[in-house]
């Protein structure tokens, strides 16, 4: 079997297993972020390497766009307050990729991203510290899990492929 047979496979039964997993389960997990990560994952590179930028990475993300969030809701003000707030977030964001652990940028932005999405449309109160990290630790296990399923899947099709 072709290896883009073998990943239609393993990636559409365990799609299956991650959509059950966020919306049949009370475990709160955001099918959405969840395939953000998986799809970071494979453009990381995949293996264990991809999987390690590709968390890591998220990770940072989730930090920077949850401290930000705090800072917004707490601070308060204009748009061109909020906007500066958030431009100088990215910048630290960007800037993190000096170091070699954080030079995945594409891969925080998804979890930047995913983390403001999150919290700005189910109306996290952005300001409590509390409310705002429970929102981030849902987005980052999402993430997280997503990656583990993306490595998971890519073993199996690379099984399957093998086997042909």
């Amino acid at each position: 079997m072709n290896m883009i047979n073998a990943l239609a496979i393993s990636i559409g039964v365990l799609a299956a297993v991650a959509t059950y997993l966020c919306l049949g389960t009370a475990l709160g997990l955001q099918v959405w972020a969840l395939f953000i990560g998986w799809g970071s994952f494979f453009h990381t590179g995949g293996g264990t390497e991809g999987l390690t930028k590709s968390a890591t990475n998220h990770i940072w993300g989730v930090v920077i766009a949850a401290v930000t969030l705090i800072i917004v809701g707490t601070v308060g003000g204009s748009v061109a307050v909020t906007s500066g707030i958030v431009g100088v977030s990215v910048a630290v964001l960007v800037l993190g990729a000096h170091s070699a652990a954080l030079s995945t940028i594409p891969a925080g932005v998804y979890g930047y991203a995913a983390t403001a999405a999150f919290a700005l449309l189910t109306g996290v109160a952005i300001g409590d510290a509390g409310a705002m990290a429970k929102a981030a630790f849902i987005v980052l296990v999402s993430l997280i899990i997503g990656n583990v399923f993306g490595f998971v899947s890519q073993k199996i099709a690379g099984a399957m492929a093998a086997e042909s």
